[in-house]
This record gives C-alpha cells, sequence and structure tokens, in this order.
C-alpha cells in the first residue's frame, strides 16, 4: 500500500524540533532597538559572507587540513572499489524498504522542502527577534546555498553515471546533459545531511544527535537503493556538507554574539581498516 508523505510535515517536524530546542535554552530575545529590517540585512550579509567564507577555505589550508583532505580522498578511493557490490546490495533491497521510508528520502532531500525548512527556521527567529534561532536559520540558509551551487558544479564537470543508467562506475563523461551522468555528487545527501549536521551542533545529548543524524541519513541511503548515486558519491557528499557546516558556523561566530557548543567545535577523520570493513570514520566532538 503506497504512503503519500507530504513535505509540509516533513518542514512542520524540523522546524518544531529547532525552535522547541533553542527558544527551551536560557536565550533572551534582542533587547536593542534594532528593527527585523535591520537583521534581516545584517543575516542576509552573513549568509553571502558565509558562503565565501567556506567557498575560500582551501586556500588557507595548512598540514592538518591537508592530512583531514587526505583522509577522506583515500576513504572515498576505498569505498569506489566496492561501489559495484554496495549499489547491488542496496538495490536488492529496495522493495523491503516501506514507503514512507522511501517518500521521506526523497522529499526531503529535496531542495524545494528543503528551503522551506530552512525558511522556517529563519523566519521564526527574525518574528520572535531571537538571535540564536536568527543565526541556526543563517546556518541553514548559508550551508544549503553553498553546497547545493557546489553539488550542481561538480555534477556537471566529473558526469559520472548513475548506477540506474546501465553504465559502469568508472564511466565519466563531462558536461554531458544527460541526468543519468549527474552522479557525483548527490544533491539530496548534501541538503539533507547539511542540515542535520548543523541542527544537531545545538544539542549536547547523544541520542538526541543521535536521532537528528539518523533522520539526515535516510535521504542520502535513499539515493543508493534507488540507483541514483553510488556510495563513494554519498559518502564523500556527507564529508562535503560537514566541513561546509563547520566552515560557516565559525564564520558566524564573528557575526553573531549568541553561540552554542562554542568550545566544540572540531571534527576529526580517521581512516579504518578491518576485518571487512573499510571507510572513513568522522569524530564529530
Amino acid at each position: 500500500m503506497k504512503t503519500n508523505l507530504k513535505p509540509e510535515l516533513i518542514v512542520l517536524f524540523f522546524a518544531i524540533l529547532a525552535s522547541n530546542y533553542l527558544q527551551g535554552q536560557q536565550t533572551s530575545n534582542s533587547s536593542s532597538d534594532d528593527t527585523r529590517w535591520d537583521y534581516f540585512k545584517h543575516d542576509i550579509g552573513s549568509i553571502f559572507g558565509g558562503m565565501g567564507y567556506a567557498y575560500s577555505r582551501p586556500v588557507h589550508w595548512q598540514g592538518d587540513d591537508w592530512l583531514t583532505f587526505g583522509a577522506v580522498s583515500a576513504g572515498t578511493v576505498l569505498l569506489y572499489t566496492v561501489d559495484d557490490e554496495t549499489s547491488r546490495f542496496f538495490r536488492k533491497r529496495k522493495e523491503d524498504i516501506p514507503q514512507i521510508v522511501s517518500d521521506y528520502g526523497f522529499l526531503y532531500g529535496s531542495p524545494e522542502n528543503n528551503y522551506m525548512l530552512t525558511g522556517a527556521v529563519y523566519v521564526t527567529g527574525l518574528a520572535l527577534k531571537n538571535e540564536k534561532l536568527r543565526r541556526t536559520g543563517v546556518l541553514l540558509i548559508a550551508s544549503a546555498s553553498a553546497t547545493g551551487f557546489l553539488q550542481q558544479v561538480l555534477k556537471s564537470v566529473t558526469g559520472r553515471a548513475r548506477p540506474r543508467s546501465g553504465l559502469a562506475k568508472n564511466y565519466f563523461e563531462p558536461f554531458a546533459s544527460d541526468k543519468d551522468l549527474h552522479s557525483f555528487p548527490s544533491g539530496h545527501a548534501i541538503l539533507a545531511l547539511s542540515n542535520a549536521h548543523a541542527i544537531a551542533k545545538q544539542f549536547k545529548n547523544v541520542w538526541v544527535k543521535s536521532g537528528i543524524y539518523i533522520l539526515g541519513s535516510i535521504p542520502a541511503l535513499s539515493r543508493i537503493w534507488e540507483g541514483a548515486h553510488w556510495l563513494s558519491d554519498v559518502a564523500l557528499s556527507a564529508a562535503i556538507s560537514i566541513a561546509t557546516v563547520e566552515s560557516i558556523d565559525r564564520y558566524l561566530d564573528r557575526r553573531y554574539d549568541e553561540k552554542y557548543n562554542a568550545g566544540a567545535k572540531k571534527v576529526s577523520w580517521n581512516l579504518k581498516f578491518g576485518l571487512g570493513q573499510m571507510g572513513v570514520v568522522i569524530h564529530i566532538h
């Protein structure tokens, strides 16, 4: 029996989750005389400034940053070697996935629904003059915009064949117009995981954070069982999402007084090898 999951329900759920938590903290609304228009202008500047800051980070990378880049690259290559096997594994189990989960995976990762969510969070913060909620909305919008534009460019430049195209995982046709040659990276994965990381950063409870990441991971995994992306596409999309959110969040520390988990902004990446397993392990502190 097919279940239709409405996009509005997804947006409502995440908006309530974010706003209830943030307003529940000991955060007062702004007491300054600034108008909402003043806040809006400041926030728009923060969105574009954050995007520019994220794009410029590779120019400033140093030793540890290049080690991280190497670890992520090596992990992606390792996953690339098993793309055929993992694709067959996930696609064979597509029929076992509940329809509501598949619907959620597709709808939540779509750009339209993503901006409905991020916009709802920001507008709520602006209406309440709540700096923490405004900042969260800015982080969500800037991260989604930066990663969204980047993934569109990379899709065109790489021209990697999707699994469902019937072409090999190593088939690349740069600047192809055929959508079946736009496998890398995954737009659904990038947007969903950017949102999940931006929201989860504000919680210290490991169970709450884990639940948010699980919900954010479903759209990414759904693209594999749908044959739209390879596992290596999705894994590198996750790395791009996390790195972008972290960069923009650091930039926003300069622009806003309200901070969350200010002393815990550290992400480490490690290669992991073992019997029957290989890849990159991401530790978010």
